[in-house]
């Protein structure tokens, strides 16, 4: 009897896990369902669907639709109190991390890595500038709620306070980035390549000191050397090996036809599978490894076909269920006080100064018109999915309280709805700043 019940749960679905996929399903619909919604509401304000799916997450969580209407938002998305959490997490967060991995797998393959490199100059000075000013500013602010708040964990060091909230400070939204660059026919211009160049070093550059706080965290240095070094030969591994492999791979077989085989297809998505999985293991995050396997990826007709297979479903299906799970983790009702919201005021302010300012200082130096130059601050200074993805990590760590979260939440919320309405106006007008 005890082999028998044992084999039913291996081999064979439980009652609890079929009634899991049923809400899955439904979460699923309504989930495309409210950021539709939101999206044509976003697309009449000059807001791109990215930020509309940012919002919608956040409406049917505990900040909007638990508010107003508990009984629903705990029967879409229920919580296990006895296990401290959400039932359905074990669908809902692996497939948003693939959504993510997918996505950034197609920023990576539509990177312009040549133009990076002939705009290295520029890149690194608007990087430089939109990492240190920002890092300092928010290693500050840690520093101070370190020692006069409970947003940090008592189990968190005031290190860690300092370099996770330097580094969540700093970070940039380098999906959102792509998709605005890609929206405003700025793919392959110079503005759009420095900009993609710069937030491509800021977000490896806050991977890294995330590295530091979780293995400060976990009290095991090594594990951030495993991290830095590891993503760096991964890296070399990447450019040196896949993509060489892949690209003679790619002649033997006189890959020159018009579309790609479904086997190639195939190809392609085990390399960037394995990529995220080995980055993931290491201790970077899996859109690294995807981001990295896709820049890699021979480009021709392998690229051009890859993303035109996984783009679609990957935006529309896939991506949504990232900000939602955010959106479930997001309680703007526990900033309950004037003084909670003042703090909530730094964040956002060190934020738009730290970040905006700065590179747009950096792109005027570097040569950069001012209207181009703000435009480029601007667009840095925007945090968007990024942002959610290290925060979420540090929530799931317990380096951060659910209340810093939601500040953080609100602080990328606030940053990237400024970005593609002031950027519109600034690149409309013809008039010298």
């Amino acid at each position: 009897m005890h082999l028998k019940h044992n084999s039913s749960a291996i081999f064979g679905p439980t009652m609890h896990n079929v009634e899991l996929a049923v809400q899955f399903l439904l979460q699923l619909a309504v989930i495309l369902i409210v950021c539709r919604i939101v999206g044509l509401l976003a697309v009449r304000v000059g807001q791109p669907q990215v930020v509309a799916e940012m919002i919608a997450g956040v409406l049917l969580g505990p900040s909007f639709l638990g508010l107003f209407w508990p009984e629903v938002q705990q029967a879409l998305f229920p919580w296990d109190s006895s296990q401290q959490t959400r039932d359905t997490q074990c669908y809902l967060f692996p497939a948003s991390q693939l959504g993510l991995s997918l996505y950034m797998f197609v920023v990576g393959m539509e990177f312009r890595i040549d133009m990076a490199r002939a705009q290295l100059k520029s890149s690194l000075a608007v990087s430089s500038a939109g990492m240190i000013a920002p890092f300092v500013i928010g290693a500050g602010l840690g520093w101070g709620f370190f020692h006069n708040t409970k947003l940090f964990p008592e189990k968190t060091s005031l290190t860690e306070a300092m370099l996770f909230l330097g580094a969540s400070m700093c970070i940039t939204a380098f999906p959102m980035l792509a998709r605005i660059i890609h929206s405003k026919g700025l793919t392959g211009t110079l503005m759009g390549t420095v900009v993609l160049g710069a937030g491509a070093m800021d977000d490896a550059t806050a991977w890294a000191l995330l590295a530091v706080v979780l293995a400060s965290f976990e009290g095991d240095y090594s594990l951030a050397a495993k991290s830095i070094g590891g993503g760096l030969l991964y890296v070399l591994f990447a450019f040196q090996v896949v993509r060489p492999l892949l690209a003679a791979w790619r002649r033997r077989v006189h890959l020159t036809e018009e579309s790609l085989s479904e086997g190639a297809f195939i190809l392609g998505l085990t390399a960037l599978v394995l990529g995220a999985w080995f980055t993931d293991l290491i201790g970077l995050h899996a859109v690294f490894g995807a981001f990295i396997m896709g820049a890699a990826m021979p480009r021709g007709t392998m690229t051009r076909d890859l993303i035109a297979g996984i783009q679609p479903l990957t935006v529309t299906l896939l991506l949504p269920l990232f900000f939602t799970y955010s959106g479930l983790n997001t309680k703007i009702g526990l900033l309950n006080t004037p003084f909670l919201w003042a703090m909530c005021g730094m964040v956002v302010l060190g934020a738009i100064v730290g970040k905006g300012l700065a590179c747009t200082i950096a792109a005027r130096l570097s040569g950069f018109p001012n209207r181009e130059s703000l435009a480029i601050g601007t667009l840095m200074n925007s945090r968007g999915l990024m942002e959610l993805i290290i925060i979420n990590i540090g929530l799931q760590r317990g380096i951060i309280s659910e209340s810093l979260f939601a500040i953080l939440v609100i602080m990328a919320i606030v940053t990237t709805l400024m970005a593609s309405p002031i950027f519109d106006r600034l690149m409309r007008s013809s008039d010298p700043v």
